[in-house]
């Protein structure tokens, strides 16, 4: 067994997870010398809001504060812990040969069709404004069937939030309600009430089924059991805006169908659905930064 030389200090690999994200380490190292959040985003490449949440996650990594007044003068912890952070980067820098990197990170997202064309890619840009050393990589996971690339850093699934493999936490629910095409009302129209909804092709979908909407209108129907089915919203959406019938569809996904008028509400009566989006990971992926920052955006962002 080596026997560290006296003097210096050993590295204890048992207190690895400790150490916080070098990204975390360099802002605080950055902030503390410029004493100026503007100065310090220009300085890393990052944006203003970026150096806050990375000092906030270091200080809420090591327990304790590091910054005391508004001009960001340091805590006798933040004195004593700069002096360790600018000896350990000294000593990185020093390593021979080490190749520069550019810093970037790979953030790779198992998501769901229709929740990523509608509620995710439209405002994407936003995270990456806020930070733009993050690369995002889109890959399909398929609702109920939880379908993912086994590589995915994060996944949002559709389902009922019972996932014993990984962690995880809900960060959209909706209400769902009956919509068609004016072309279809124009055809099989007037509907004015949930009974005129008798006879007319009711599309079907494994993500929302129609029973619960007919008991909330008043109709002791069963749940059809033929007609078109379809296994993603968008999907549903696209076949109702064609005239094939009136579908059962979620109105946060349903919107840019709704906004562009080729689906109509029908009635005025909303159920919630059974099912929530969860944004899932295995145990340690919320040690990386990137992963915390984009899950707390996410949630902002589609609700």
């Amino acid at each position: 067994m080596t026997t560290p030389r006296a003097g210096r200090p050993s590295f204890d690999s048992r207190a690895a997870r400790r150490i916080p994200p070098i990204q975390c380490l360099l802002t605080f190292e950055a902030l503390a010398r410029l004493r100026s959040v503007t100065l310090t985003a220009d300085e890393l490449s990052v944006t203003p809001s970026a150096v806050s949440h990375r000092v906030r996650q270091l200080e809420e990594v090591l327990g304790t504060q590091l910054f005391g007044r508004s001009d960001f003068s340091l805590t006798t912890e933040g004195i004593n812990y700069l002096q360790q952070v600018r000896e350990g980067l000294g000593a990185l820098q020093r390593f021979p040969n080490l190749p520069l990197s550019s810093g970037r990170k790979r953030l790779k997202i198992a998501v769901t069709p229709t929740f990523a064309r509608c509620l995710l890619i439209p405002k994407l840009s936003q995270f990456t404004a806020a930070y733009p050393e993050i690369d995002i990589a889109l890959q399909v996971a398929i609702p109920l069937l939880d379908v993912v690339a086994e590589d995915a850093d994060l996944i949002v699934r559709y389902g009922t939030g019972h996932y014993a493999d990984v962690e995880h936490m809900e960060v959209a629910r909706d209400v769902y309600t009956p919509l068609a095409s004016p072309a279809f009302l124009r055809q099989y129209g007037p509907i004015d009430t949930p009974e005129d909804l008798d006879g007319l092709p009711l599309l079907r979908s494994p993500l929302e089924p129609w029973q619960p909407w007919f008991k909330a209108a008043g109709l002791d129907w069963a749940e059809p059991l033929e007609g078109s089915q379809f296994n993603d919203v968008g999907l549903l959406c696209d076949a109702a805006a064609g005239g094939l019938g009136v579908a059962p569809v979620r109105l946060k996904l349903g919107t840019p169908w709704l906004d562009h008028g080729t689906l109509v509400r029908l009635f005025d009566l909303d159920v919630p659905s059974a099912n929530a989006h969860y944004l899932c990971w295995r145990t340690g992926t919320m040690d990386r930064w990137e992963c915390n920052a984009f899950a707390e955006w996410l949630v902002k962002a589609v609700n």
